[in-house]
């Protein structure tokens, strides 16, 4: 085949022109695509120690970076094949489609993400809380970052995602160094309400786990058709709290058993007993 050396000298010296007019926009979008690999890195470290200097959880943590990184790359991308002279209208409008349509298909998994967020960001509890939600009474053993682990008191493992747990209301058990129990006695109307209080007093006083201050609290609640209900609501650190509930109903039982005080067929306890 041949090939006339003017065809050749024409296509090469239009080639080197082409080169040269686009050669600003080549060299700049490297430089913009070198800096911003450099820059992201930056940025992705500095972010990692703000969250890992809020005590962060660190899976969370290495996962809100990646989609960090991942996210910063893209952008990068786009500026780059823009900054070359490629169309990126289409490209962006392709990726936000994509995103949406994940999005739509993820929307139970990106609620549970958002809520362990919530979560581990505002801290309603902690591992090892003892806490009460969604009809659960349990101890807090891992908080994930879809679904939070708990422990019940029969050592039963529950998995609530966080969706629904970050949405609804949360007793925690575990926040306040101080807790105070409510029981109620119901005594028969032929019992001396002052001895029965007397006595309740007594025993209360002379547990060294129920707190002084506050005071210990004995009054009449309620009179029902057939008891009297008498209120008892002693204090106790968290740690004893277990222990003074149970020590209560057991000392009362066996001191109204000997002052001849009647305990009515029926106890209703208000609160709950840390296991």
């Amino acid at each position: 085949m041949y090939l006339d050396p003017k065809y050749v000298t024409h296509y090469a010296s239009n080639f080197v022109k082409a080169f040269v007019e686009y050669s600003p926009n080549l060299i700049s979008a490297f430089l913009i695509l070198l800096a911003g690999i450099y820059v992201i890195r930056v940025i992705n470290k500095i972010i990692k120690k703000i969250m890992v200097k809020r005590e962060l959880d660190p899976t969370l943590t290495n996962f809100l970076s990646d989609i960090l990184l991942w996210v910063l790359r893209v952008l990068l991308f786009v500026t780059f094949i823009s900054k070359l002279g490629v169309e990126t209208s289409s490209f962006v409008a392709i990726l936000g489609a994509m995103g949406l349509a994940i999005g739509l298909s993820l929307q139970g998994s990106l609620s549970n993400f958002a809520g362990g967020m919530l979560i581990i960001v505002f801290k309603p509890f902690k591992v090892g809380h003892t806490i009460e939600a969604q009809g659960v009474f349990a101890t807090v053993s891992e908080i994930q970052i879809f679904v939070t682990k708990l422990i019940t008191p029969n050592n039963q493992t529950v998995f609530i995602p966080n969706g629904i747990l970050s949405n609804g209301n949360i007793i925690n058990y575990s926040l306040e160094k101080f807790r105070r129990a409510d029981l109620t006695f119901a005594i028969s109307y032929d019992s001396d309400i002052k001895k029965a209080k007397d006595l309740i007093l007594s025993i209360l006083n002379e547990n060294p786990k129920v707190l002084q201050t506050p005071q210990p609290e004995v009054f009449v609640k309620n009179l029902t058709d057939s008891a009297i209900e008498m209120a008892v609501r002693p204090w106790a650190t968290r740690e004893d709290f277990g222990a003074v509930f149970t020590e209560t109903l057991e000392s009362c039982k066996i001191a109204f058993d000997a002052a001849g005080i009647i305990i009515q067929p029926y106890l209703k306890e208000i609160s709950k007993i840390d296991k």
